[in-house]
């Protein structure tokens, strides 16, 4: 197995090198990529221009593969009903084909060994003609294990739907780095696995995003949300969870006027495992573009937010983006204090009282949470309290 990961890092500087596409070029001081060479600072703030690659939209008897890139827990006994009900669900809902690929469900204790049969997997699915989509089982903490094993340029070569939320933000980052669109969304054991009956918001964000032209896609505010928590136990899958009425709607911190970006980023807890790796964008690659930031299930305290977010702008990021978009917290704690914690640093600290920030979308570890793909041109409308999509994420 050791040669393997040998080979498996090869390949993964090879990539690197070969990559025409996402070439990763300092921009304040940090060093990067070019053709596998190190490039001297640079102090520039353009950002090179390129074109994201698209994937196939999705149609009714496609395949999907799945897969474990991070916890592995939906192979281990007591949750593979998860599996079942998500299989069920997508072959009556949505008419797709749900297909795990070789270590998926291998169970929580072998994925956590072999970061480089994740990767495999991941590889392997992209390669597969006869593969239109690729879902997440679920996110987790250390899917950055499996970056020396990634060729991005077999994700560039065979662009396709690929979905999760959580640390798959570590895959995301990767798709931007080798110039693809990827969808924040879904995953196979949370969402599509819901007990008793997926969110309609959930189920329709999927259908706008993956089956049809997204282009002029308003994203909606949830009319309503759940805090409940139920039990993943095969006890419990009769147990709904309980809806009440959005009374936030989305929220506008500061800004006026319109702006427009590309979308990129991610769950604000991974970052730190990315920052310094050759898959986090340099500082002239955020240039222009919408900032998603979300806080994962661990409910991240508003100090925890405020480095990261301080972080961002020791990097310049913050500088030089159009306009951030934030998620709803799980269960709204520390709604108000995130509130409070972006002005600090955005308006406060940074001086940047004009930047937009649209608070409170449904995306992410929110119930129900919606899909934004990543890597499209979006716009956001302060008067109107709205984020819309510029262009299609997919192709016909």
């Amino acid at each position: 197995m050791k040669a393997e990961k040998r080979e498996g890092r090869s390949r993964f500087a090879q990539s690197l090198g070969q990559d025409k596409v996402g070439l990763l070029v300092a921009d304040s001081g940090g060093m990067g990529y070019n053709g596998g060479k190190k490039k001297s600072p640079v102090m520039t703030g353009e950002r090179e221009e390129r074109m994201m690659l698209k994937p196939r939209r999705l149609y009714p008897g496609d395949r999907v593969a799945m897969v474990s890139l991070s916890w592995g827990g939906l192979g281990d006994p007591q949750f593979l009903h998860k599996y079942d009900i998500a299989k069920k669900r997508l072959k009556e809902e949505f008419q797709l084909e749900l297909v795990p690929m070789p270590h998926t469900l291998k169970g929580s204790d072998f994925v956590a060994r072999h970061p480089e049969l994740r990767a495999q997997d991941l590889m392997d699915a992209f390669r597969d003609r006869s593969i239109a989509a690729i879902f997440c089982a679920i996110g987790g903490d250390d899917t950055i294990r499996t970056l020396p094993y990634i060729d991005f340029a077999v994700m560039r070569d065979n662009p396709k739907i690929f979905m999760g939320y959580s640390d798959t933000t570590i895959n995301h980052l990767m798709m931007q780095r080798a110039g693809l669109v990827s969808f924040y969304g879904p995953s196979v054991m949370c969402e599509f696995g819901e007990y008793v009956r997926m969110f309609d918001y959930t189920r329709e964000a999927v259908r706008r995003l993956l089956f049809a032209d997204s282009a002029g896609y308003v994203v909606p505010s949830s009319p309503s949300w759940s805090d409940d928590y139920v039990p993943w136990d095969e006890q419990n899958v009769h147990i709904a969870k309980r809806l009440r009425p959005e009374t936030h709607g989305y929220e506008l911190l500061q800004g006026s006027g319109k702006v427009q970006g590309q979308l990129m980023g991610g769950c604000v807890d991974v970052f730190c495992m990315a920052v310094g790796t050759p898959i986090w964008p340099a500082p002239k690659e955020w240039q222009g573009a919408l900032l998603l930031l979300e806080t994962s299930e661990e409910k991240p305290s508003p100090a925890t937010l405020t480095y990261a977010l301080r972080s961002l702008a020791a990097q310049g990021i913050l500088r030089v983006i159009s306009g951030i978009v934030m998620g709803k917290p799980q269960g709204e704690v520390y709604y108000e204090e995130y509130k409070q914690v972006l002005l600090q640093v955005v308006a406060q600290e940074e001086g940047l009282r004009h930047l937009p920030i649209l608070y409170n979308l449904n995306i992410g570890h929110a119930f129900p949470t919606g899909v934004l793909p990543l890597g499209v041109q979006a716009e956001i409308d302060c008067e109107a309290k709205t984020l819309t999509l510029l262009e299609s994420a997919t192709v016909a």
